[in-house]
C-alpha cells in the first residue's frame, strides 16, 4: 500500500486519485496514519462484504430468538455513533 503525507496528498491530489484506482493509499499526518483513500469500486466491494456479515449476524440472532428490541438497539447505535464521533 502506498503512503503519502497529508501535504503530498494535497499537492499531488490528481496522482493520489489515480493511485487509489489501483490500490489503497494511506495518508499520514505527523508520521501517523490518519486516512485511507480507495477506489469507489473497492469501497462498494467492502460494503457488500459488511452487509453480508451483518445479515449473517441477524440470521444467527433470529435463530436464537435473540432480538435486541428497540431500546437496546437504540443504545447500541448511540454508543456506536459516540465511539466514531
Amino acid at each position: 500500500m502506498k503512503k503519502l503525507t497529508a501535504t503530498n496528498a494535497k499537492d499531488r491530489f490528481g496522482e493520489l486519485l489515480n493511485t487509489a484506482q489501483r490500490e489503497p493509499v494511506t495518508i499520514e499526518k505527523k508520521g501517523q496514519p490518519v486516512a485511507v483513500v480507495l477506489s469507489l469500486e473497492e469501497y462498494q466491494r467492502l460494503e457488500v462484504i459488511e452487509n453480508a456479515w451483518w445479515e449473517a449476524q441477524a440470521q444467527k440472532a433470529r435463530k436464537k430468538g435473540g432480538w435486541a428490541g428497540p431500546q437496546k438497539s437504540e443504545k447500541f447505535l448511540k454508543d456506536l455513533m459516540d465511539a466514531k464521533g
